[in-house]
């Protein structure tokens, strides 16, 4: 029943994401008259303090935070596991100096690092995106080198080598089809911290800006009207928890799943 919950939960992110195409410009239309109007039948989660929708607002912002995700996800996964598959493939002083650089990377919280980038960046969607890829491609690098590394002496690679098969053709064909469930595991939960992310960095005004939605925005704006207008708050707080969950518990259950220890014991 969890699991079906956790994917209807994503289905539904996905689903407000493609609606905010079509929404477009209605959701920035002033209406002073709705000034901070409680949930009714026009505005089904109510109105924010310039009468908009907060609904559609709650559309473009699944539609923010899911373009930062994946963008975050695709470069980080890209960038850190060709780093981590060349480094635990070649050995050596290569290997060596990328651990030192992945160490230098982990010696500073991810989160205050992309904080500073994107203070340094500016503001846009463009350099949250650039700042939290810069912090997340360590991830993706030590696990995919681990990875190789425990797979390079294998016979089947042992036998390509010993047939003179080219590096990138041996790490294409006979490496990284090996590492990609782990891999996988690991990006979902990449995407339930990329949102996680931007909606801090958008929180901080350093992330998406007005009038352009983020979850993290519409929650820092409510905070000034929380006592007489809880909805400004609720709305995009329960969606940002509610799709940081589903995420973390489809990425468990895959996990599990590609254990083959937790199936043997079960």
């Amino acid at each position: 029943m969890l699991r079906v919950v956790s994917y209807v939960i994503v289905v539904v992110w996905l689903a407000l994401a493609i609606l905010g195409f079509l929404i477009g410009d209605n959701a920035n239309y002033v209406d002073l008259n709705a000034f901070l109007s409680a949930p009714n039948n026009q505005a089904w989660l109510g109105a924010d303090e310039l009468g908009r929708p907060v609904l559609q607002r709650v559309a473009l912002g699944a539609q923010t935070s899911l373009f930062v995700a994946l963008g975050v996800v695709f470069f980080s996964a890209i960038i850190g596991t060709t780093i981590g598959v060349v480094s635990g493939y070649l050995g050596g002083w290569t290997d060596r100096v990328v651990t030192k650089i992945i160490d230098v990377f982990l010696a500073f919280p991810g989160l205050l690092l992309a904080i500073a980038l994107a203070a340094i960046l500016g503001p846009g969607i463009e350099n949250v995106v650039f700042a939290l890829v810069v912090v997340g491609w360590v991830g993706y690098a030590r696990l995919s080198r681990a990875q190789t590394l425990s797979i390079r002496h294998r016979e089947h690679i042992l036998a390509a080598r010993a047939l003179a098969v080219p590096v990138p053709v041996m790490l294409f064909r006979h490496v990284l089809p090996l590492i990609l469930a782990p891999l996988g595991v690991e990006a979902t939960f990449g995407i339930a911290g990329a949102v996680i992310s931007e909606a801090g960095l958008s929180f901080l005004g350093l992330g998406v800006q007005p009038p352009d939605a983020s979850w993290g925005s519409m929650i820092k704006e409510g905070t000034r009207y929380l006592l007489v207008a809880p909805h400004l708050v609720l709305a995009p707080g329960i969606a940002l928890m509610l799709v940081v969950l589903a995420v973390n518990l489809i990425g468990d259950q895959w996990r599990d799943h590609l254990d083959v220890r937790t199936r043997s014991v079960k």
